[in-house]
């Protein structure tokens, strides 16, 4: 099967990263492609980075389609585009976000979502209560870190990462922690090992979603909610 990752932002370093960590965990028989637009912002750090990302995004989605992609991945926790995404073409699409969400709500009672941006904690907390009930949310933290670090500076990442995910587990009760950024995928199994927790990486999450959606011939329905898009001209 075909797999195609698009990175909605345009660093080369984070698409790369994407990639390399994929690689470790892809399927066999997988064929996976993970790419960037050529235009649009470096990092995505709020709703304005993420409407500009939006339309070099879809093109991509789109060509993938064409391109004979089984299944296609957004790698944004911010979901950048994803409902518009799901309406433009047949073949699956899976937001990071909403597959590491649904899958830690499954996993245990409570999690946290780890974000490395402070003032998106009240976007994930959005985001995180459209997808589950507000039960299952205990918290969601920050690293208070900027996107390209989170991704640059592992040493930093890690150390931030160890004293966010002691307070979520100590003091909000978390059984399972999402990571709330693509460009902290690789990092679980340290967490793992301190705490013995469950860490969600959503990268990884959201390929395996997609393998499964695409080996059981599954895919967003055409009937309603993701119906094709009205044909028009668009100017």
């Amino acid at each position: 099967m075909k797999i195609c990752v698009i990175n909605p932002n345009t660093s080369l370093d984070m698409t790369l990263h994407i990639e390399k960590e994929l690689k470790k965990i892809a399927g066999n028989e997988t064929e996976l492609q993970v790419i960037c637009p050529d235009k649009g912002p470096i990092t995505l750090e709020c709703a304005v980075d993420e409407a500009y990302s939006i339309p070099e995004m879809l093109k991509l989605v789109k060509q993938a389609e064409t391109d004979g992609f089984d299944a296609v991945v957004i790698a944004c926790f911010s979901d950048p585009g994803l409902e518009a995404a799901k309406e433009m073409v047949q073949i699956p699409v899976i937001g990071i976000g909403e597959a590491s969400i649904h899958a830690a709500s499954m996993l245990g009672a409570r999690f946290t979502v780890i974000t490395p941006v402070k003032r998106r904690v009240p976007t994930r907390i959005h985001q995180a209560l459209h997808h589950i009930s507000h039960h299952s949310l205990a918290s969601v933290r920050s690293l208070d870190i900027s996107v390209a670090q989170s991704e640059s500076d592992p040493a930093l990442t890690v150390k931030r990462l160890l004293e966010v995910v002691e307070k979520a587990v100590e003091a909000d009760g978390a059984e399972v922690i999402v990571l709330g950024c693509a460009g902290m995928t690789g990092y679980t199994k340290e967490l793992e090992e301190r705490y013995k927790i469950v860490v969600v990486d959503p990268c990884t999450v959201a390929l395996k979603f997609a393998e499964a959606f695409a080996s059981l011939g599954l895919r967003q329905s055409k009937v309603g909610h993701y119906s094709f898009p009205p044909k028009k001209l668009y100017k």
